[in-house]
């Protein structure tokens, strides 16, 4: 299907691979009689905490107060407080704005890519990015599973109907990297797929940098007990119940297989061109901060205030090195 007129809001549906359960090995169906209106894997984000989640990561959910930080590495003891982050996100919106009057008045192009683990804060940075934007310029391009004519084409094809034209800017929520991660840990691609992807990625993303397109890559991380906490406050929200998929489950479960793929994918594509920015995610107002300072220091535009934007803070935000898989 060809892409939406830019002057339209392009947003595409479903941020996460919307794989039926059903299809997949492993998966259960709908048990018979079950009450049609109850929202799927209810229940099974705590079971998973009571039942199979190592010792270690149970204990820290347990005991934490709820702003204290998880994960043993992570520089911070608490969040940022709030009258911090509000003061500097004013600062930084204002800056968004600019750029994207930049990129209008150049005709300049931006794409963002956002990947990372389950729950790492994708759409929450997303959606900070882009509050203030122009909808008719700034998108998000959040695809859901291929259909079956996409599935036949060229991998990388049906990305590329949604990539950045003169003065927008693209807002990947997951990207061509399903490949290299979710989709090799739940086997829905072939190995060999997979190494053609390799293969071909660094040529792509050339490719698009020699166009002109300003292309920034933002891979969060967030620690396991973290990521649990996160999944049982969706499971908790009547709100936000409905984010809760039988990948998420299944994924608390295959942790190590996701830290395999995440080095090395990020291994293989952390280039000179095209280079990744890791954001230790267990903060989301420091990652959203780290998220939009980058993006922000990677476009020129008229006016752009540095001292506003602020240095980036080398603790949660770097290169791959700084992941903590």
């Amino acid at each position: 299907m060809a892409r939406k007129d830019a002057k339209t809001p392009a947003v595409a549906p479903a941020a996460t691979p919307a794989f039926a359960p059903a299809t997949i090995a492993g998966a259960k169906a709908p048990a018979a009689g079950a009450d049609p209106g109850a929202i799927p894997f209810v229940g099974d984000i705590t079971r998973f905490l009571e039942e199979e989640a190592p010792a270690p990561v149970r204990k820290a959910i347990q005991k934490a107060d709820k702003d204290e930080m998880l994960s043993d590495g992570y520089p911070y003891d608490e969040e940022i407080k709030g009258k911090d982050y509000d003061s500097h996100m004013d600062k930084l919106q204002v800056e968004l704005v600019k750029m994207l009057y930049g990129l209008r008045a150049t005709g300049g192009r931006l794409c963002v890519l956002f990947e990372g683990r389950d729950a790492a804060g994708k759409g929450g940075a997303i959606e900070r990015m882009r509050e203030n934007l122009n909808p008719r310029a700034a998108y998000i391009v959040a695809l859901p599973k291929p259909t079956e004519r996409e599935a036949s084409q060229w991998y990388f094809q049906r990305y590329v109907d949604w990539l950045p034209a003169a003065g927008e800017i693209a807002l990947f929520d997951r990207s061509w990297y399903n490949r290299g991660v979710v989709e090799h840990v739940f086997g829905f691609c072939t190995p060999g797929q997979r190494k053609l992807f390799f293969r071909q990625l660094p040529g792509f993303e050339e490719m698009l940098v020699d166009e002109g397109v300003t292309l920034v890559k933002l891979w969060l991380n967030v620690g396991r007990a973290e990521q649990l906490r996160r999944f049982l406050d969706r499971e908790r929200d009547p709100l936000k119940q409905w984010k809760l998929s039988w990948i998420d489950v299944e994924g608390l479960r295959r942790w190590d297989a996701y830290s395999e793929a995440i080095a090395e994918t990020l291994g293989k594509s952390h280039t000179r061109t095209a280079p990744w920015t890791v954001i230790r995610a267990d903060d989301k107002r420091r990652a959203r901060i780290a998220a939009i300072q980058t993006v922000l220091h990677a476009v020129d535009y008229a006016g752009k205030d540095r001292k506003a934007i602020g240095k980036v803070d080398g603790k949660v935000c770097g290169g791959p090195d700084l992941i903590d898989v």
